[in-house]
């Protein structure tokens, strides 16, 4: 899966790196991220808000099809343009749209809802929930140690941090 997400910078990031994403009216950063379809990341691009999702997307292609070439499809909205689709043909990756549901209303897109949860562990984590980095590269460093960090909890097992956990020392002294 294919997505970006805007977000809001915090005052230490210098202006030549934010930009304006004029349909969300957000001043800041884009964090355009390609997923498997476990939601787990497996290349990252961050750009300023006012770059296009297309113009990020072609990018996380080509590095999408360095770094990981037995993938074969990848699945977008319907905010990405055609030269999308020709360039991950270009790379030998079939890019689809993920369709709309005529239904009004909320209904998770199929496939498509993979991403989103994705952008919701991000969020989890503190430092990802504005853009404080002043590098752009050190924001990529943060989601890839945030993932790293989800992908270590679910192979332990854990799943509240330990300082919430009774240990027996406590249990046996109250």
């Amino acid at each position: 899966m294919v997505d970006a997400q805007s977000l809001k910078t915090s005052a230490n990031v210098p202006e030549t790196s934010q930009g304006i994403d004029a349909g969300k009216k957000i001043k800041g950063r884009k964090r355009h991220l390609i997923t498997d379809t476990l939601g787990l990341v497996l290349a990252v691009l961050i750009t300023a808000a006012n770059v296009h999702d297309t113009t990020g997307g072609k990018l996380l292609l080509d590095d999408l099809a360095a770094n990981h070439p037995s993938v074969s499809k990848v699945w977008a909205d319907g905010g990405y343009q055609n030269s999308i689709f020709n360039h991950g043909a270009l790379l030998g990756i079939d890019v689809e749209v993920v369709q709309r549901p005529r239904a009004k209303g909320f209904e998770p897109l199929p496939k498509r809802w993979v991403i989103e949860r994705t952008f919701g562990w991000l969020m989890q984590h503190r430092r990802l929930a504005r853009d404080y980095e002043a590098l752009p590269h050190r924001s990529r460093a943060m989601i890839h140690w945030a993932m790293a960090n989800k992908m270590s909890r679910e192979l332990t097992g854990e799943s509240a941090p330990t300082w919430r956990i009774e240990t027996d020392m406590t249990a046996t002294t109250a």
